[in-house]
């Protein structure tokens, strides 16, 4: 790839399983804006090594001896930068295209916050008509503005602040970016959200079975995330493990029991579900897009509250979950 031309030096790390043409879109969109790309594949078999190979990016090829991860293909293109290590890296997922603008204006805002040790900014689905669920990871990544807890898998990071925490977490098959953040933010370093445009990102999610495994895992990286760092201060993620299984677990269990064993009245206990969606509706502002949101916030309570069961069974089985995937 070719230097992009900045003072600052900032080399790529893109990971990806079987993205085909969203792969080579997301390689072209980072020509001329940084120094190196990195492409870390997990056993594609659509021929992603070849097309990234011709686009002119390094290649590296997880092995199949342990599970695949994403924290595990990040990591793994950060020790292929070690050689030679960027001021910045700029992480990718595969299925990204990165704004012509994003690079330069994620670097003027390191500058001006030295303490800044990750930026991001507007990620957004190329296709948010295509389906409801694309339209609920738009929404997802609309996130507020300014000083911010974690990010998502794209960002720009200071090589060396990411070099100094040790990586990602290899074994997390889920929410190792805001688990990264956390010990980022523990070591001094701030993580901003700033208004400029960063990635176009394709889910591609048309079924309910889609949507469904991806909250499930996010349900999972809630839990484990609350199992490694609920304890501190932060207390990381408790309160959205709490709600998975109150809304998710709690409720249905107590009505359907409850009407087994007291009286069949105990199901107006899942009135609590409509209601809620109502008020979360009207938070958002109601419109479509205000109720699609607030409907499928609260049904994801289940496959949330699973994904919870999920991680729990595993440790207490002494197994860990492969990955959760919904392409």
């Amino acid at each position: 790839m070719a230097g992009n031309g900045n003072a600052e030096t900032v080399d790529a790390v893109v990971i990806g399983r079987n993205e085909g043409a969203r792969l080579a879109a997301c390689l072209q969109s980072l020509a001329g804006q940084v120094r190196r790309v990195i492409y870390v594949d997990s056993g594609s078999t659509d021929g992603s090594v070849a097309l990234a190979e011709a686009a002119g990016a390094e290649v590296v090829r997880l092995d199949t001896l342990r599970p695949f991860t994403a924290a595990r293909a990040r990591n793994a293109g950060l020790d292929a930068l070690a050689t030679d290590p960027p001021r910045f890296v700029q992480f990718v997922d595969g299925d990204c295209a990165v704004d012509p603008g994003w690079i330069a204006a994620a670097l003027a805002h390191m500058a001006a916050h030295p303490q800044a040790g990750v930026v991001c900014g507007r990620r957004r689905e190329r296709f948010p008509g295509a389906s409801v669920y694309n339209r609920l990871a738009d929404a997802e990544w609309d996130t507020p503005v300014g000083p911010a807890a974690a990010c998502g898998g794209d960002a720009l990071m200071r090589h060396a602040a990411v070099a100094a925490a040790g990586g990602y977490r290899p074994d997390l098959i889920a929410g190792e970016e805001p688990e990264l953040c956390l010990r980022l933010r523990r070591a001094g370093w701030q993580i901003w959200r700033i208004g400029a445009e960063m990635t176009l990102h394709d889910a591609a999610m048309t079924r309910f079975g889609q949507w469904w495994w991806r909250t499930k895992r996010a349900g999972h990286a809630f839990a484990e995330g609350a199992a490694l760092h609920g304890a501190g201060p932060e207390r990381h993620w408790v309160a959205e493990t709490r709600r998975a299984l109150l809304w998710g677990l709690a409720l249905p269990t107590a009505a359907g029991v409850g009407a087994l064993v007291l009286h069949p009245a105990a199901l107006l206990l899942l009135l609590a579900w409509p209601l809620q969606v109502v008020r979360l509706a009207r938070r958002w502002g109601g419109g479509r897009r205000g109720w699609e949101r607030a409907a499928f916030t609260v049904l994801g309570k289940l496959p949330e509250a699973l994904g919870v069961l999920g991680y729990w069974t595993g440790r207490l089985r002494g197994r860990q979950r492969g990955l959760i995937e919904y392409k």
